[in-house]
């Protein structure tokens, strides 16, 4: 009981420090942003995503590449499959119930319609990658492992466009960085040296919360699939979450969704590849189960996107696909 309890500590102290860690990281990336000379919907969907999104890839990576057996390998699959699930469901609900509990709304500009008509383009591009992500896992022959090559080229062109997109108004005033609070323009090497700092940070208190949660799964009588699925992506897809509370609460909406939509464009084909690469990419009922509430999730968001505007309720309505879908894992669980 002693073990349990003190996992429980150890898991809501490393979200602390996630939460703690992300309010330097936005604020450095942001200034990074500035730096480079990119928008704010690529500091969103390229930096900030690639930045939070790259401790979970090398997460997947070793469980794939390196995993000594077959529950480590099912792992790494699993979290491919669970972390878009995750940013389609909660982070777009938490993105939505951060609004209502501030009582604030999305405004209601022709600027905002146009970002929102993007980043439905976004959301497409997800769609079309997705759909071939779950194809793959269903059919079997030799040569699927050099598919992988395609999952990374689509990446590199999805940066490419988001890099060289037009010039967007800002959203928002910067606030000092806070590694040098007193200057209002810092210097190049101190905001790049905040945004690392806080990742080596967020990283090693994802590590942290997923350990905890690999502790407490056989407690609760899930298998590493299992796990996969329903809880690890909650641990490695916090910081986006984190980033997007922030960024909500500073009233820059379009970084927070872009975050999202950037990061699920990781997920939708780095870990893939990586698992195309290393595993057979077989997915069992569990995972199409995943991937089906995925897709109805994004596909309900592309839509509400193209029309150019979208509800608080609308986004908090996404978490509860997420109920549904682990109502459903626990159906197929008991049933197996």
């Amino acid at each position: 009981m002693t073990a349990l309890w003190l996992n429980i500590v150890f898991l809501l102290g490393s979200a602390v420090v996630i939460y703690l860690s992300c309010e330097f990281f936005v604020n450095g990336v942001e200034w990074v942003g500035q730096k480079m000379d990119v928008g704010q919907k690529a500091t969103g969907t390229i930096l900030a995503a690639f930045g939070t999104a790259l401790p979970e890839s090398v997460v997947t990576l070793v469980a794939v590449a390196f995993g000594a057996n077959a529950a480590s390998k099912d792992l790494g699959v699993g979290a491919a499959l669970g972390g878009p699930l995750a940013l389609s469901t909660i982070a777009y609900a938490t993105v939505g119930i951060t609004l209502i509990l501030c009582r604030e709304k999305l405004p209601q500009t022709e600027a905002i319609r146009s970002v929102f008509q993007r980043l439905s383009r976004d959301q497409g591009w997800f769609l079309g990658i997705f759909a071939l992500k779950v194809l793959l896992g269903v059919l079997v022959f030799a040569w699927k492992p050099w598919l992988g090559l395609l999952f990374l080229a689509a990446y590199a062109l999805y940066v490419r466009q988001e890099m060289g997109g037009p010039a967007e108004e800002e959203e928002g005033e910067l606030e000092l960085l806070k590694f040098q609070p007193r200057r209002a323009e810092p210097t190049t090497m101190m905001a790049a040296l905040q945004t690392l700092a806080a990742l080596v940070v967020i990283f090693l208190a994802s590590r942290t919360f997923v350990i905890q949660l690999e502790q407490l799964g056989p407690a609760l009588g899930l298998k590493p699939q299992l796990l996969a699925l329903l809880l690890s992506p909650i641990a490695t897809e916090l910081p986006e979450t984190m980033n997007a509370i922030i960024w909500v609460r500073q009233g820059k909406y379009r970084l927070a969704l872009s975050n999202i939509s950037g990061a699920m464009m990781i997920q939708a084909t780095i870990p893939t590849a990586l698992g195309l690469f290393f595993t057979p990419w077989h997915l069992t009922p569990p995972l199409l189960v995943a991937a089906g509430a995925t897709m109805l999730a994004v596909g309900a968001m592309f839509f509400a996107f193209r029309r150019g505007m979208i509800s608080r309720r609308l986004l908090a309505g996404m978490g509860l696909l997420y109920i549904v879908f682990a109502l459903l894992i626990a159906v197929l669980h008991m049933g197996g």
